[in-house]
């Protein structure tokens, strides 16, 4: 894993220390640097740098009341030795608010491994929250289905969006970090383009001959085993519009060199010139919303980093 309120609350957080001096408990600011040092020591790949950056982000953004900034640790004796990042979303669905989190990087001390469920335990047990793990390992998927989770997406179509037909008339906008208000946007859209072009995407508008002003969030991407440089799709209404707006994407990223879209997916997509694999970007589900493609935002991809 990438790898409402408890019912008695002081219990969940873990106030009262265990026999074997082990308590879960939320993370707190004071926690931070201690919790960089234990997740650059479980992600080798990943440096300190990468986990304060991220944990300073999720030190500024709104939480719905109730739920954990950061999410749990293990904490012995006043040390963090095993850490769960979660990431606490409001989100409007079908008119109504939902809260979605996201279990995010997820380490504990080999030494404390035994301990480890009491992480798990707490962050996933409201029922009306809806929980993704969207970077799981491949080797932890049974591990995760047998916790009740379930896929919603299958993998990861590469796109080639620079090869499909432009549409007359349509023109791109990039919008800015500091972006109060978008024409023709609504103002929860422009405030999502502007915070995700604050933490380093592409936040884009394409401006439609009919009148539609379609958002879509972009960001870099990595990947292992290629060469090719790749964009990830963040964020779109629906993948629909994603491949109605594909040809004039293609050509505005190819101008930056970048030549690849890498967009959630369940399959080959006909409409779409490029390849799909399952092997890549499988993602799950728990809870009572199931996410739908194409929205990654203010997700750990976003906050953390790529």
């Amino acid at each position: 894993m990438r790898p409402g309120i408890p019912k008695n609350q002081e219990k969940a957080r873990g106030d009262a220390p265990s026999a074997s001096g082990i308590r879960c408990r939320e993370i707190a600011s004071a926690d931070l640097d201690a919790v960089a040092d234990l997740l650059a020591q479980g992600f080798a790949r990943r440096s300190r740098d990468y986990w304060i950056n991220g944990l300073r982000r999720m030190s500024a953004r709104e939480v719905p009341q109730g739920f954990p900034r950061y999410g749990y640790m293990l904490d012995h004796e006043g040390t963090p030795v095993g850490v769960l990042l979660l990431i606490y979303t409001s989100r409007d669905d079908r008119g109504g608010t939902s809260i979605r989190c996201n279990l995010s990087s997820w380490y504990v001390v080999p030494a404390y491994r035994n301990y480890a469920p009491m992480l798990t335990s707490v962050a996933q047990r409201h029922k009306h929250v809806t929980y993704v793990n969207i970077s799981p390992a491949h080797w932890t998927w049974r591990i995760i289905e047998a916790q009740g989770f379930q896929a919603y997406c299958g993998g990861l179509f590469f796109s080639f969006p620079a090869l499909s037909h432009p549409k007359q008339g349509v023109r791109i906008e990039i919008i800015r970090q500091d972006a109060e208000a978008v024409d023709d946007l609504s103002e929860v859209d422009a405030a999502l383009l502007a915070r995700h072009a604050a933490c380093g995407c592409l936040s884009l508008v394409c401006r439609a001959a009919d009148g539609r002003s379609i958002p879509f969030v972009l960001q870099p991407m990595r990947l292992r085993g290629l060469s090719v440089p790749a964009m990830r799709l963040i964020y779109c209404h629906d993948v629909a519009d994603y491949v109605a707006c594909a040809g004039i994407i293609g050509r505005f990223l190819l101008r930056r060199g970048r030549i690849m879209v890498a967009l959630d997916a369940n399959g080959r997509m006909k409409d779409l010139v490029g390849f799909y694999r399952g092997h890549r970007g499988r993602k799950y589900f728990k809870g009572p919303q199931r996410p739908r493609l194409a929205d990654l935002s203010d997700s750990e991809l976003v906050i953390y980093g790529p």
